[in-house]
């Protein structure tokens, strides 16, 4: 069972993820900061556990190869609300009391947070590599999703293999970017403007992130002017230790161990960061950024291997999401546009 305090941590699938080795060899000593990521759910004392640079393992929650109650596969920039104490433990509670799903064993949820882009591959193409291990993904391995929650151009892609298929529900909107600076702000960093200074040094969603990376060029765009945003882009660090092509990751690995000044990423994310770790970070907000915004929908997959999990989870996110998600930085959706109907045509 997930642990209720899921707020405080990120979504590995490890025991421990450490920037300390990185971070020394990278910044000089009063500057030294690390992530530690912890651990999701119960660790059993007798299984083997690996700590380190565990953070090479995408974002997998729950216990593969048991009974999976509910598999849910999504975008993992919603994650510190998905995973709060609002969702799924009261989800568990709520079946319960429910006549017509109290029966349902709902233990072991599955959760998986990656990039979009990511998610699609690993359902159209049965699989995913992690290192040495390739992991199935499919009916017969029973890690498989029943719900599928993402934007509009991922979820057309598997409504266009018939994975999923119509209604997909908005339940989130963003309140576009945010740039995240490290603790302390020692270059002075406000805004926009700073980001063409000579010498600063900006990281955001790799290549691996084609959408993410688009939108927020697009911002830059139209809040800088073409030519200035430009010149911002010049200053981008593709790579550096521990990187991953996942931004959830990566903005504030590129903070911790000072490979980057300043990173731009969904505002939500950036609140979280810097409420989580401010020892690491800190969050500048972008004055109309919310023109910038992007929904998150619900689908429910073709055929899904636990029908009445997913229909109960659904039932259920649907009925309170809209109040929990402006709690963890979303915009506050009207009613017109909460549980709106996305066009996956």
């Amino acid at each position: 069972m997930l642990r209720r305090d899921l707020l405080k941590f990120m979504t590995p699938i490890s025991a421990l993820i450490s920037c300390r080795s990185a971070a020394k060899a990278a910044v000089p000593p009063a500057q030294t900061a690390s992530v530690l990521w912890k651990p999701i759910g119960p660790v059993t004392a007798q299984l083997p556990a690996f700590e380190g640079f565990t953070d090479c393992v995408p974002d997998i929650i729950g216990r593969i190869g048991s009974r999976i109650d509910l598999a849910i596969f999504t975008e993992g920039n919603h994650f510190p609300a998905l995973l709060s104490s609002q969702v799924l433990e009261p989800f568990r509670n709520w079946a319960l009391r429910d006549s017509r799903y109290a029966m349902l064993p709902l233990e072991n949820i599955v959760v998986v947070t990656l990039p979009q882009p990511v998610v699609v591959s690993m359902i159209n193409h049965g699989g995913i590599i992690l290192g040495n291990m390739t992991l199935s993904v499919d009916r017969e391995s029973a890690f498989y999703p029943d719900v599928v929650m993402g934007g509009q151009a991922p979820l057309k892609a598997l409504a266009k293999t018939e994975i999923i298929g119509q209604p997909a529900r908005i339940f989130a909107k963003s309140r576009g970017p945010a740039l995240l600076v490290q603790a302390g702000n020692p270059l002075g960093i406000s805004g926009l403007d700073d980001l063409i200074r000579p010498g600063i040094r900006l990281v955001l969603a790799s290549g691996k992130e084609p959408g993410a990376r688009e939108q927020y060029f697009s911002a830059l765009d139209a809040l800088m002017g073409h030519d200035r945003s430009t010149l911002a882009r010049q200053h981008e660090i593709v790579d550096f230790p521990g990187r991953l092509g996942i931004q959830h990751r990566d903005v504030l690995q590129a903070l911790s161990i000072d490979a980057a000044d300043v990173g731009i990423i969904v505002s939500h994310l950036a609140e979280y960061f810097a409420l989580t770790y401010p020892g690491i970070c800190r969050m500048i907000p972008i004055p109309a950024a919310d023109r910038f915004a992007s929904t998150i929908a619900l689908a429910t997959v073709t055929r899904p291997l636990r029908q009445a999990a997913a229909q109960a989870f659904s039932e259920f996110f649907l009925g309170i999401a809209r109040n929990v998600y402006p709690q963890h930085g979303f915009a506050q959706m009207d009613p017109a546009e909460y549980g709106a109907i996305l066009n996956l045509e």
